[in-house]
C-alpha cells in the first residue's frame, strides 16, 4: 500500500516521500496516527503540485541546513555529569542533555534531531553524535563527557 507521508517517520522517510507500506501498519498505524495519508491517483497528483510549488523553497531550507552544519565544526562540547568512584556516571547522558549544552553555544537544535551513535552512555570520555537538520544534510560532531 502506498503512503504519502505527513510528518518524518523513522526508519521510514521522511515527510512528503511516498513510501510503501504494509496495509495493516498503514491502516492501523501511519494514518490514525496522521503520519500519513493513502496514496491514490488524486492525492499523487496534488503532492506533486504542492512539491512543485515549494521546491524553491526547499533549496533555502537546505542551504541553511548546511550553514547550521558547518558551524559544528567550531563548537567544542562539553557536558558535565557526577561521577561515582568507579568512574561511572549516575544516570547517562542523553539527547535533552546535548541539545541544551548546544543552544548554550549558539547552535540552535532541536533534541529530536539529534541522535547519539553509543547510546546509552555510562563512563566519562569523548562521544560522536548526528544532527538530522535536512533530510539531505546532517552534520556529526564529537562531544565530551568531563566530571563534574
Amino acid at each position: 500500500m502506498e503512503i504519502i507521508l505527513k510528518k518524518n517517520v523513522d526508519k521510514l522517510g521522511y515527510k512528503d516521500d511516498v513510501v510503501e507500506v504494509k496495509p495493516g501498519y498503514a491502516l492501523n498505524f501511519l494514518i490514525p496516527q496522521g503520519y500519513g495519508i493513502v496514496a491514490t491517483k488524486s492525492t499523487k497528483k496534488a503532492h506533486e503540485e504542492v512539491l512543485r510549488q515549494r521546491s524553491h523553497k526547499e533549496e533555502k531550507v537546505k542551504e541553511e541546513a548546511q550553514g547550521l552544519a558547518s558551524k559544528f565544526k567550531d563548537v567544542s562540547i562539553k557536558i558535565g555529569a557526577k561521577v561515582g568512584e568507579n568512574g561511572r556516571i549516575f544516570g547517562s547522558v542523553n539527547t535533552i542533555q546535548l541539545s541544551e549544552v548546544l543552544k548554550a553555544e549558539g547552535v540552535e537544535v532541536d533534541r529530536k534531531s539529534l541522535k547519539i551513535i553509543d547510546e546509552p552512555i555510562k563512563e566519562v570520555g569523548t562521544y560522536t553524535a548526528v544532527a538530522n537538520l535536512h533530510k539531505e544534510v546532517s552534520a556529526e560532531f564529537q562531544f565530551e563527557v568531563v566530571e563534574e
